[in-house]
């Protein structure tokens, strides 16, 4: 981006005149993208401001806490948590067909929040995260459209009876322009560096059915491929790395013993857009201290996989 102050500028004037004194809501969800978009908007409206934070069960290990100690510390509007993992599992159940899942949970994320979002008094507008590939991978846009990659529940998801004006100041903008506006509004690094998240959380990130059992297995999996990337120094020259759960086992010995276990797969990608990337060529004694500690700390995995495959053919995520 070539003039990020003045496009922060001219972003604050234009939500002051498109919210005027009317209240507004955001979607946290802990990603760069909402935490921008409710940046320019505090800076905008103030405490007009309302930002509701989800907890579909399929965050991050710590993303909750996360997310609350930098909102507390960097916005001057009001947060509010809702509690649903119950909900989102029970309609997860039984579902492994990777655009089902992310219908379900954009659809059932939707309903939780309309539901919070109508008690707050007064709000007329909903600002959202989108930006650009958001809205190629859904369909493309109305002048360049193109197939469909996968479903993003904040573009062609929303209920055509929608109550709510919509904000979304960082559509035409790529990721690394969003950091770059994250940047000037005066974000923490830990905010603007961190990792992009799938709006469906870990539930895309666990293959096959999701259950509590395997999306708390991955959790530890996850963590464990962030905490080793960061010790190495390299997470901020690695666009995106994580952990995928696959919904097979195979056989291994531990203890002298058979077992009959999970495989974990490391994903690492390097990307300018977001559009395409290539895997990222990690050093093998980082990539063996993650194995090394991953089927050592986390209970019934006993394999880890790394994968090499660029996107395209590959999509960044799995599912």
């Amino acid at each position: 981006m070539e003039d990020c102050k003045g496009f922060v500028e001219k972003s604050i004037a234009g939500l002051k005149q498109q919210i005027g004194s009317e209240r507004v809501i955001c979607g946290l969800s802990g990603g760069v993208d909402s935490a921008v978009t409710a940046a320019l908007v505090a800076k905008a409206v103030g405490s007009q401001l309302t930002c509701i934070f989800v907890n579909t069960g399929l965050m991050r290990k710590g993303e909750i806490e996360s997310v609350a100690d930098v909102f507390t510390k960097n916005f001057d509007s009001k947060l509010v948590v809702v509690e649903a993992e119950d909900r989102f599992l029970a309609k997860l159940a039984g579902v492994t067909d990777p655009q089902q899942k992310r219908k379900i949970v954009g659809k059932e994320f939707i309903d939780v929040f309309a539901e919070e979002a109508a008690k707050v008094n007064g709000a007329k507008f909903l600002a959202q995260g989108t930006i650009y590939p958001d809205i190629v991978e859904s369909g493309g846009t109305p002048d360049k459209p193109s197939g469909m990659v996968k479903f993003h529940h904040n573009v062609g998801g929303l209920p055509d009876d929608l109550e709510f004006e919509l904000v979304e100041p960082l559509r035409d903008l790529y990721k690394e322009d969003v950091r770059q506006v994250g940047r000037e509004l005066g974000l923490p690094a830990e905010v603007v560096e961190r990792h992009p998240f799938p709006g469906p959380g870990l539930s895309v990130r666990c293959l096959g059915e999701v259950t509590k059992q395997k999306l708390d297995t991955l959790r530890e999996a996850d963590a464990i491929v962030r905490e080793e990337i960061r010790k190495a120094g390299l997470y901020n020259q690695v666009s995106q790395a994580f952990a995928v759960i696959l919904p097979i086992q195979s056989v291994g010995v531990r203890d002298g013993s058979r077992i009959y276990e999970s495989t974990i797969v490391i994903r690492c990608i390097s990307t300018g857009d977001f559009v395409t990337a290539d895997w990222t060529r990690i050093p093998f004694e980082t990539l063996d201290a993650i194995s090394r500690r991953i089927t050592a700390e986390v209970i019934g995995v006993n394999r880890v996989v790394y994968d090499i495959t660029p996107k395209p053919p590959a999509t960044i995520e799995w599912e």
